[in-house]
Order: structure tokens, then sequence, then C-alpha cells
């Protein structure tokens, strides 16, 4: 899969979780898969599986459906033995106050147009959380071994980026340089801050980067980090249906 002069890299986005399938603002609560979400990470393992790929260490956030998406994964390629890393930079990002709200009762209350600002802009914050509040990390065991100043009350994706970037440049490059083939397991806005940068993307284009939930995507980069090949692995047709399930959660029933 990869050579001396070239550096593998697969992305995965976590399959349907409890509120996605409710279609609540999840941002850093820490739901569960559904069953419809499960087999979207079994799905996409065994696609990993069939095309050959094998890992030498694995990235994901704290939040479990990432952690049980990348469990999955490594289920079908049978790696549960792989080194994995679950850092809080990789989480999805925090919506703040609207964490809990129905996206769908948000577009009715604020309109379809601000709820696709807060969900789709790259610099405007949600409404931020009240300190204290039960859904504020800086009260959260999680969280507990996080710099306080580091944790947020609301983020934009610009925000998400400036913790997500440096996470992957610091921890991850460098594994990737040693030659290391890197799985990452994460969320929505936390991979589209690695897009941006991979494909260097400009704030408006990485907002119409849809990624679907459970395909597995993989990069090739050369030594100098521009991409030489990027694919979905699975079934074309299945893989465009859920980019465009993707793009339709924000508007108004």
């Amino acid at each position: 899969m990869n050579d001396d002069q070239t550096m593998q890299l697969v992305i995965v986005r976590h399959g349907e979780s409890e509120w996605n399938k409710l279609n609540l603002f999840t941002g850093w609560t820490d739901v569960d898969l559904t069953d419809t979400g499960r087999e979207e990470a079994h799905a996409g393992g065994k696609a990993l599986k069939e095309a050959g790929f094998d890992f030498d260490v694995c990235y994901t956030s704290l939040l479990k459906r990432a952690i049980h998406t990348l469990n999955c994964v490594l289920d079908e390629l049978d790696r549960n033995w792989l080194p994995v890393h679950k850092a809080w930079q990789l989480n999805e990002r925090h919506y703040g106050a609207l964490q809990g709200l129905n996206k769908a009762d948000a577009a009715a209350e604020h309109g379809e147009d601000q709820v696709k600002i807060w969900r789709r802009s790259f610099d405007v914050q949600p409404p931020a959380l009240e300190p204290g509040d039960e859904r504020d990390p800086h009260v959260q065991e999680m969280f507990r071994d996080v710099p306080k100043e580091d944790l947020p009350y609301t983020e934009c994706l610009k925000d998400t980026i400036a913790r997500a970037w440096p996470y992957f440049e610091q921890e991850i490059k460098p594994q990737m340089e040693a030659g290391k083939r890197v799985l990452i397991a994460a969320h929505g806005n936390s991979l589209r801050a690695l897009v941006m940068q991979f494909e260097k993307l400009t704030p408006e284009e990485i907002l119409e980067v849809n990624i679907p939930t459970g395909v597995p995507c993989a990069y090739t980069f050369d030594k100098d980090w521009n991409v030489v090949d990027k694919h979905y692995i699975g079934d074309p047709a299945t893989i465009e249906a859920k980019i465009n399930a993707v793009a339709n959660q924000g508007k108004a029933k």
C-alpha cells in the first residue's frame, strides 16, 4: 500500500449515533452509536480488509461514538491489538448551548439560515454555555486532565481546527513521516479540520465538504505532504447517498 516515497492515512467518521438519529446537536455529548452506526462501522472495516489495508497506529477522540467506531473497524481487521491514542483535540466541534437541541426545531425557531450559519459557517460560534452548566466540559470528569484554559464553552469550525490541526502536526505527522500507517476515527468537524489542511481548501470550500459516516477515506501523500491520491473505500452509490444525507440534516421538516 505504501512505499518509501509515500505515506498512508485513512480517516473514518463515526456512524449514526443515538442523537444523529434524533437529529439533535451533539457536540461533546457522549452518546453512543445506534445499531445502524455499528453496522456502518463494521461495513467500513470489512471494506478496508477487502481492499488489503493494514495499520500500525490509531487515533480517536474521547467520545465513545468515535471509539466504538474504531473498535468495530479493528474487529473486522483483526487488529484489536494495535495501539490507540485517544485525544480530546479530535473531539467533535463543541456546539455550546445548542447541544441537546433538535436541529429542525432550532431551524423553526431561529430560521434555517441562522442554523445553517451555526452549523456551517467557518467562524461564527453558536451561543456559549454558562460556566457550570452540566454540559460544560470544565466540570465533566472526561476532561479532568485537560488544562482548563484549553476547554471551550462553544466552538466554530475555526476553533476546532485550532486544536485538531496542531494535534495532527505534533502527534500524528511524525508517525506518518516515520512510515507508520495511520487510522483516525473521529467526527465530521474534527476530520473536516484535517481535510481542509490536507487539500489546502479555503473556509468557503471546506464548508461544502460533507464527510459520509462510516466510510473510510484513504489519503496517500508524497514526502512533501501533497495529496497524490484520495478515495473512499466501499460501494460508490452508497457513499454518494450518504454524502447527500449529511448535507440535508439542517433543514426544517
